[in-house]
């Protein structure tokens, strides 16, 4: 039968529990550099993906409606000219 070593306990509660610290200051320093990295660019007046989406599908709805305009005026044009 084999008896528990404290000394071996002791050492893997301390590895666990450094283990444990570890993560913890992982996941803090985690965090404040994206918070760090969100100010930055907030101060640089960078777009969020979002926003340029939003403007290039207007962009895009722009270039339709300007293709159509061409055709009806090629068309008036035809008819005045006729």
């Amino acid at each position: 039968m084999q008896t528990r070593n404290k000394f071996m306990d002791d050492m893997s509660q301390l590895m666990t529990n450094a283990m444990g610290v570890a993560q913890g200051a992982k996941d803090e320093a985690e965090t404040a550099m994206k918070s760090l990295m969100d100010r930055w660019l907030a101060d640089r007046d960078f777009v969020t993906r979002e926003e340029f989406d939003a403007v290039r599908a207007m962009a895009q709805k722009a270039r339709e409606e300007n293709e159509a305009l061409k055709t009806r005026l090629a068309a008036v044009e035809d008819k005045i000219n006729g």
